[in-house]
């Protein structure tokens, strides 16, 4: 069964009513339809909170770990400035332990060579205190010779004297001699005079010296001849008898006196 179209009901249900000013709108004829706006604003609004939120923690926290890392870029600046010092420290000390080393490794060589100069002295001084103490025994050897022969030889004199006391008395008196010491030991003076036919008490003396086996004659006045005292010399010295001595001299005396 088919329906008739009418077209003139159909456009008439759907044809809107006249418009008047008293006439209701359309819209208003429109449900209510409840979107949910004021739900979604507010979690729109929640939203832009935690967001806000987020934002500000994140960037808070960027600022305090760049904080931190400038601060911990501080410390290992800080840390690699005072490792510089410890080292610039460090190699100071070590210089200056390797110029003690230094100073005292020459103190040292010094030192050694010091000791090595000083034992060659020592030994030098031992050589030579060794030759000096068998120069010395060596010199005591003769000087105790020496004074043996003194000793012998003032014996012999001493007993010649006493011998020939009585026999110097007559000649110092029958030669007008004088017998004086002539200020230094084992030395004397012989002083003649009546031998100038001009002049009696003219003198002319000579010194002996009689510190040695072999006597000898040091001065005279007036001046003689070296050879003719050497002759009287050789034969006192042979003779070994004073008188011999006396003699010759007195005669040389007489004899320089009348030339």
């Amino acid at each position: 069964m088919s329906t008739m179209f009418e077209p003139s009901l159909s456009t008439s249900a759907m044809r809107p009513p006249l418009m008047s000013a008293d006439a209701p709108s359309m819209a208003d004829s429109l449900p209510n339809i409840n979107f949910g706006f004021e739900e979604l604003r507010d979690r729109m609004a929640k939203f832009t909170v935690k967001f806000d939120n987020f934002i500000e923690q994140g960037r808070k926290r960027v600022l305090e770990e760049r904080n931190q890392f400038r601060m911990n870029v501080a410390e290992l600046q800080e840390d690699q400035r005072m490792k510089k010092k410890d080292i610039e420290i460090m190699t100071s000390k070590s210089q200056s332990h390797m110029q003690t080393l230094q100073k005292e490794s020459a103190e040292t060589a010094e030192m050694q060579a010091a000791i090595a100069s000083l034992s060659a002295q020592r030994n030098a001084h031992l050589a030579s205190k060794e030759t000096l103490q068998q120069q010395i025994a060596e010199t005591q050897k003769q000087i105790d010779a020496k004074l043996a022969a003194q000793r012998a030889h003032a014996k012999h004199i001493d007993a010649q004297s006493r011998f020939n006391i009585p026999e110097l008395d007559f000649w110092t008196s029958t030669l007008c001699l004088d017998i004086d010491g002539a200020g230094l030991d084992n030395r004397l003076k012989f002083t003649f005079t009546h031998i100038d036919d001009r002049d009696w008490n003219r003198e002319a003396y000579f010194e002996l010296d009689t510190s040695k086996r072999e006597y000898e004659i040091r001065s005279c006045k007036p001046k003689l001849e070296q050879e003719k005292v050497d002759r009287v010399l050789d034969q006192l010295n042979e003779a070994r008898e004073l008188i011999v001595l006396f003699k010759g001299m007195r005669g040389l005396f007489v004899e320089a006196m009348k030339g």
